[in-house]
């Protein structure tokens, strides 16, 4: 399923809060910040790479994992790689995440 996630399935989500659910069954709000395509990375005849950053406003002790997310037009998908990157100056009481697709 996750080969099949491209761009487009996250633009819908820009600017609103979904809920991610996390691998110890705890679920987290994040807000979807920005997806940000990596034309210099693609390989011939794959996907075009791209990076989903999301800001859980409350903050979270969640730093990395598998987790799920439902996306419009494919439902839930499960087994997206979420990664905690760090605030570099930006409100430390929020967490902020990341998620590359190759």
């Amino acid at each position: 399923m996750l080969h099949r996630i491209e761009a487009s399935h996250f633009q819908p989500l820009v600017g609103t809060t979904c809920t991610l659910a996390l691998p110890d069954g705890r679920a987290l709000a994040v807000r979807v910040e920005q997806v940000d395509l990596k034309p210099l990375s693609q390989m011939p005849g794959s996907r075009m790479p791209f990076a989903v950053a999301l800001t859980a406003p409350d903050g979270t002790d969640f730093v990395h994992g598998p987790c799920a997310l439902e996306l419009p037009g494919q439902g839930r998908v499960e087994g997206i790689f979420v990664s905690r990157v760090p605030a570099l100056g930006r409100d430390e009481r929020a967490a902020y995440f990341q998620v590359v697709f190759n």
